[in-house]
């Protein structure tokens, strides 16, 4: 009876064990956000900085899984173009954004926002990302997010991770002349 009972305890040892392994492995893993199959394209559009008097252009394009932002950035005037989607979901459980991109060496940023104001306009937060022609994974930390309004740093509550509404990514880097930025792959990650 008592090995029974010890044979029945260490099966369910191990059953629960293993449970709680697949469980760990399964709460490590990324949430993949973005893939980009060719009818997504037009959830996603374009925002140049002629809202403000600029004259940068920029464009957007999902070919064979890979979303392709490019165009020219003026920066008398205004000085940025992105390329953005309304997207709603809850990124409390992860640490930052993992990207797979590659571009033409230029600075990027991507844009997280979760619907807060200051005053009456909409805060920004974003972090930046240096690009190559390789493809390369890039790893953005949701603590490197700057909160700004209009490009100034506002003093606002950190994000609500719980409740993204859009995603979204910029060039502003202060350079005239031609940009291209392409993304394989857009998914939420955990530190370990």
């Amino acid at each position: 009876m008592k090995q029974r009972a010890v044979v029945l305890f260490a099966s369910i040892v191990l059953v629960f064990g293993f449970s709680l392994s697949e469980a760990r492995d399964d709460a490590a893993q990324p949430m993949v956000l973005f893939e980009f199959a060719d009818n997504e394209t037009s959830r996603w559009s374009i925002v140049n900085d002629g809202v403000m008097g600029g004259r940068s252009q920029g464009y957007g394009q999902i070919v064979d899984g890979i979303m392709r932002f490019e165009g020219t950035l003026v920066t008398r005037g205004g000085g940025f173009t992105s390329v953005r989607t309304g997207f709603q979901t809850d990124l409390s459980s992860y640490d930052g954004l993992e990207l797979r991109v590659r571009g033409n060496g230029r600075r990027f940023e991507v844009e997280i926002n979760d619907a807060q104001r200051y005053r009456w306009r909409p805060v920004s937060r974003r972090v930046g990302f240096e690009t190559t022609e390789d493809w390369r994974t890039v790893r953005v930390p949701f603590s490197g997010l700057r909160s700004t309004v209009f490009g100034r740093s506002v003093s606002v509550p950190a994000i609500d991770l719980a409740s993204v509404r859009q995603i979204g990514f910029y060039i502003l880097d202060g350079i005239d002349g031609p940009f291209w930025l392409e993304v394989d792959r857009v998914q939420a990650y955990r530190d370990e």
